[in-house]
């Protein structure tokens, strides 16, 4: 079967590894399913892979992609939930949780194998496309909201690095729950585009805002670290899952977090059961994934190049 996968891993070139071409077709073992892809989304995780950060040598090659929207052995549409080893369901009761393409082939092809307790119906309501954006970012987003910064409406959210997939995502779904939301980006357009998608308003990085916030999106990182504690109120929380721009800002803001009694928390992707709400939520609210741009498998490397050089807002599609 067709496939865009990683065949050697390159640190400072990571697209010197992505090949496509022919890779052997998936095997399910008892347990597991076998999903016909129809669309899979790209996201930041697939270029880390290719530097081998979560993936070595040793289990080259490997085809890339977490997430995934198609068909299962008995016809039905579902969405795959990129989380393998959460629960023990398909894998062995001591395997520690990973991504797929961490430890198993993943969705940038015509079939994928996956632990059948992953897959989760698609809504009718979400085409292929739309669906196959939500469990990694958007699902990530979620999580950082709902969950973990534990917002309600009306209360306030500062969205760091408008443009990125997590952020868009976080950006849409705020503003869909009633939240408060504003954005920062360096690029004037995605600031326009951050406000069309629903957020109060969006500035330049650092820049002040009109009052401080209930909850910080933290994708970036250091450039942005000192900026997100300084936006919060007393007792507020900032919610990290990423550091695009590396993971040590220049002060920390140790004196602040502690005076003000601000919170830190870290998130990674989101539970199946999240994944269901998400889904629920998109279908019933009218909610829908920003796609910035959709291409067919064999042109891959279009969306590697696009998504590297962040010349992008929303998600990258790959249709099978």
């Amino acid at each position: 079967m067709f496939a865009a996968y990683a065949a050697r891993i390159d640190r400072d070139q990571p697209l010197t590894g992505l090949e496509l071409g022919q890779r052997p077709e998936p095997e399910a073992p008892p347990g597991w399913t076998v999903v016909h892809v129809k669309a899979a989304s790209l996201n930041h995780h697939d270029l880390w892979s290719l530097r081998g950060v979560g993936l070595g040598e040793e289990a080259l090659p490997m085809i890339l992609g977490c997430d995934a929207a198609g068909v299962d052995e008995y016809g039905n549409d579902v969405v795959v939930h990129s989380v393998i080893g959460q629960t023990g369901h398909g894998v062995g009761p001591t395997e520690p949780r990973s991504i797929l393409t961490e430890r198993y082939q993943g969705t940038f092809a015509e079939r994928v194998a996956v632990p059948a307790w992953n897959v989760l119906p698609k809504p009718k309501e979400l085409s292929y496309e739309e669906a196959a954006c939500l469990p990694t970012a958007w699902l990530t987003a979620y999580r950082m909201l709902f969950t973990n910064a534990d917002v309600r409406p009306g209360q306030s959210v500062l969205v760091q690095g408008a443009g990125g997939g997590v952020a868009t995502a976080a950006i849409v779904l705020g503003a869909a729950a009633g939240l408060r939301v504003f954005a920062t980006s360096r690029d004037a357009a995605k600031r326009e585009r951050a406000v069309e998608l629903g957020a109060e308003g969006a500035y330049e990085p650092g820049a002040r805002l009109p009052h401080r916030v209930d909850a910080v999106i933290e994708t970036v990182g250091a450039a942005t670290w000192s900026h997100s504690v300084k936006s919060l109120k007393p007792g507020g929380t900032l919610v990290i899952s990423g550091a695009t721009s590396g993971p040590n800002p220049p002060a920390a803001e140790l004196n602040r977090i502690f005076f003000l009694e601000l919170k830190v928390v870290g998130s990674t992707m989101g539970s199946k059961e999240e994944l269901a709400d998400l889904l629920s939520f998109c279908a019933a609210r009218g909610v829908r994934p920003v796609i910035d741009s959709v291409l067919p498998l064999d042109r891959a490397r279009e969306g590697f190049e696009k998504m590297a050089g962040g010349d992008l807002f929303g998600k990258v599609v790959l249709t099978v």
